[in-house]
């Protein structure tokens, strides 16, 4: 056995398929001095006893491409390398035993359409004859993607390696990562043992690939990666006379999928409570392990499952199996470079879809460490996205019980999770509870999305049509509108960008121009090399040498990254300050009024325009009163420290109360802002959507000195928009849209919603999406039928290039 190299490029820990892949990706782009260490033996943790299933449609655009990349890169590993992947097109098949599960997966199949894969919706008989075995009496409704398939895993990422390894890659079994050398934010060294053998690898980059060791590793590297090992269950039948090749069946009403192998039936389970594992740590001598069999555990999933295949009763069971997999907090795996170092990377957590996830993962991951940027949105499951407090071991195992049920429970619009939760907490969190308040989470924030009436029950009750809140969000909607709603803010990411360079290291790294009086507030973008978007934030100037910045809550940590690692040699300080204020948006026609009655500064047009802030009293207390909207209309967002935030939400409710001044949730401030056309960072605005063709060429400067992204927006400029950011309203009241409908142009399949919500106002769903329009004026994307496809069937919309609602923003400057 050959020991590691003194030096390398990059050093990968971990020999599961995801570090195969990630070998094998960068090896393909001519990296040299390529390492990758194995504790045990290659696939010995999870990737030995996958499932193999190698589907094709993921929840967005880019996961998908990610998948069908997957399934091109299996089919020819064969021919490459010489090791036989059991790759096969094999087709899949989801069924609906219920009328919320055929909405569901209805809607899926207009989505895969939107992404480019082939798909088929299918009645109960035509399931039946792609599945003769079937007992369909209940069976309400079938999904076909006929190009999806099955393969064997660990051949596999036993190719992978193959292939990186006829390419210069050492791939090392039996070697542990046992430590590292630190310099700052980078790891110069990987320490490592093999047998009695120890030494170093001085390296470059560092990739953990360490499936469900990746929480272990990551710690090890400075580095958080939340996720928790779950026990994962199957059966796999004695061989069953006359059984041929089928399908994947996939039946999550009852949390089951099927796999024919061999003339065998592999049945699997995702149960709605999970049994996590090794919370004390897995085992240091696990290698093919097997966990203890648990038959009471999995029996109610096989009862269902012997009335659904009539047949799996008479067949024997030759192997019960039981294994751990590695599971995240939200069920999106972890990708790419994490914030608290600058030369380490992740590749991990796959919630149980590593082996169709692998290959476009380790492709993505690979093209960004060698072009140093994203080679498109990754939002997804860029690791960025988790919050720190995310690692704690209490919560990843509590977190862990849902996240793998989860996979086939019902995916209701605004399904929040029910485990884990609240962690982080409002200075307003209590007294939002006492009036009605019915929280979601988000990045960990208990967040008022909606608030019950009367006697009305402060709970969801899920459906794909309109839940219970829909009127309740109506009324919220309504008071903004028409009078005053308050709703809390406090979620939001507050940065304080302060120092001698701030005004310089600003107008930098963002777009607009931050060259304006102390109390101006300027609306703009982060933007990379490609002019894409990544952060939509305000930017206020607190003083000479001092600056706010204001995030969405889900992205603060990567926002607060992006600035760090773009601070060089800029003398600033970057502070998060979101615990230490609270937010509360005053919004609607009467805004003024309810601020005028409880503080004595000036609130006029002439004294506090919009887009300024001003230090203000209100009641015996002190804030901030920031003149901007996320809703379309008059209102200010008043800052005050937590110490004094109590007094001001009971100041303002009683001041309120004879105004009928309304709480407010999210999902208020969602339907309205979609109808005033502002976009959502994440869905409609991404790092792959230049700031130009969504619409916010406004918002960044094109005569203002270098600042990142600035040259391609110039050459946007130069040779036109090939998208435009369309709204669209449906013509039909009754139908919602959410996300990913197909958008239709002339009858054709132009592109999908980048994001959907209810318009109360204007009367019907609503929602943004990008519109192709190469060499086209304004008036032929305008002159053009749309559609859009909700579950199946085309709905007329119309479609505005301005906000439908008040275009000219007359109602926010009043």
């Amino acid at each position: 056995m050959s020991l590691p190299p003194s030096s390398a490029r990059v050093v990968i820990i971990g020999g599961g398929v995801i570090g195969c892949s990630v070998a094998y990706h960068l090896t393909k782009l001519g990296w040299k001095d390529v390492v990758l260490l194995e504790r045990k033996q290659l696939t010995s943790g999870t990737t030995w006893h996958a499932a193999g299933l190698i589907a094709q449609l993921r929840a967005t655009q880019n996961m998908t491409r990610l998948a069908k990349y997957s399934q091109e890169l299996y089919g020819g590993l064969e021919d490459e390398t010489g090791v036989a992947t059991g790759f096969k097109r094999v087709g899949s098949i989801t069924v609906a035993l219920t009328e919320a599960r055929k909405e569901e997966i209805l809607r899926q199949a207009s989505m895969a359409r939107a992404f480019g894969v082939e798909v088929e919706a299918i009645s109960p008989t035509e399931v039946l004859e792609k599945y003769p075995h079937l007992n369909i009496g209940d069976v309400t409704q079938g999904v076909y993607l006929p190009l999806d398939g099955q393969g064997d895993p660990a051949n596999i990422a036993l190719a992978l390696a193959k292939g990186a390894r006829q390419r210069g890659a050492q791939v090392l079994e039996r070697t542990k990562a046992t430590g590292v050398v630190r310099d700052g934010r980078r790891i110069t060294g990987v320490h490592w043992q093999q047998g009695d053998e120890t030494g170093t690898i001085n390296c470059e980059h560092v990739v953990n690939c360490g499936g469900m060791w990746g929480h272990e590793v990551g710690a090890m590297l400075g580095t958080n990666v939340p996720l928790h090992a779950c026990e994962h269950f199957y059966i796999v039948t004695e061989a069953i006379a006359g059984l041929t090749q089928l399908p994947v069946l996939r039946v999550p009403d009852e949390c089951a999928y099927y796999k024919e192998d061999a003339g065998k039936i592999l049945l699997g389970a995702f149960e709605p409570n999970a049994k996590p594992w090794a919370a004390n740590g897995i085992p240091a001598d696990f290698e093919f392990d097997q966990l203890p069999e648990d038959f009471d555990h999995f029996e109610p999933i096989l009862a269902d499952a012997c009335e659904r295949m009539p047949m799996l009763a008479e067949a024997g069971i030759h192997t019960f199996f039981n294994g751990p997999e590695s599971f995240t907090p939200d069920d999106a795996y972890h990708l790419g470079l994490c914030p608290e170092m600058d030369n380490v990377w992740v590749a991990a957590g796959f919630n149980s879809i590593g082996i169709q996830s692998a290959g476009g993962a380790g492709m993505a991951l690979s093209q960004w460490m060698d072009a140093g940027e994203k080679p498109f949105d990754l939002g997804d499951v860029d690791i960025s996205r988790m919050q720190p407090f995310q690692g704690n071991k209490t919560y990843l195992f509590e977190r862990s019980k849902e996240t793998l049920g989860l996979l086939y429970a019902d995916h209701y619009p605004y399904l929040q999770k029910r485990t884990a939760r609240g962690v982080r907490r409002t200075p307003f969190h209590q007294h939002l509870l006492d009036r009605g308040a019915v929280m979601g989470e988000l990045a960990g924030w208990e967040r008022a999305n909606w608030f019950a009436r009367g006697s009305q029950e402060a709970e969801y009750r899920y459906s794909w049509t309109r839940q219970n809140f829909f009127e309740n969000v109506r009324a919220e909607h309504t008071a903004v509108r028409e009078g005053v709603g308050m709703y809390d803010m406090s979620s939001f990411g507050k940065i304080r960008v302060e120092g001698p360079d701030a005004e310089a290291f600003l107008n930098y790294v963002a777009g607009g121009n931050y060259s304006v009086p102390v109390g101006k507030i300027v609306y703009t973008q982060f933007l990379n090399d490609r002019a894409g978007i990544e952060a939509d934030v305000t930017i206020t100037r607190l003083s000479p040498d001092a600056y706010l910045v204001v995030t969405p809550a889900a992205t603060r940590l990567a926002d607060q990254t992006w600035l760090m690692r773009h601070k060089g040699a800029y003398r600033v300080t970057i502070t998060d300050m979101t615990a230490a204020e609270g937010v509360l948006a005053i919004m609607g026609p009467q805004a003024r009024d309810l601020l005028q009655k409880v503080s004595p500064n000036d609130f006029s047009n002439a004294a506090n325009p919009f887009g300024t802030a001003q230090e203000i009293e209100i009641g015996m207390g002190l804030a901030r009163a920031h003149r901007v909207t996320y809703v379309g209309e008059l209102g200010w967002e008043i800052y005050v420290s937590t110490d004094m935030a109590g007094h001001v939400f009971e100041t303002l409710m009683d001041a309120g109360a004879e105004m009928g001044l309304t709480l407010c949730g999210m999902h208020m401030m969602d339907t309205c802002r979609i109808e005033k056309g502002f976009r959502h960072f994440g869905h409609d605005i991404t790092s792959e959507d230049h700031v130009m063709e969504a619409g916010l060429g406004f918002a960044v400067k094109k005569d203002k000195p270098a600042y990142i992204g600035r040259d391609a927006v110039l050459r946007k400029q130069d040779e036109g928009l090939a998208m435009r950011m369309v709204q669209f309203k449906l013509t039909d009241p009754e139908p919602l849209l959410y996300h990913a409908e197909p958008i239709l142009r002339n009858g054709e399949v132009v592109g999908f919603l980048t994001s959907g919500a209810y318009g109360h106002t204007l009367g019907g769903a609503m929602g943004l999406g990008y519109v192709p329009c190469k060499g086209e004026s304004v008036q032929e994307v305008l002159a053009s039928s749309y559609e859009i496809e909700v579950a199946g069937t085309r709905v007329a919309a119309t479609a505005s290039l301005k906000p439908m609602y008040d275009p000219k923003s007359e109602r926010v400057k009043v």
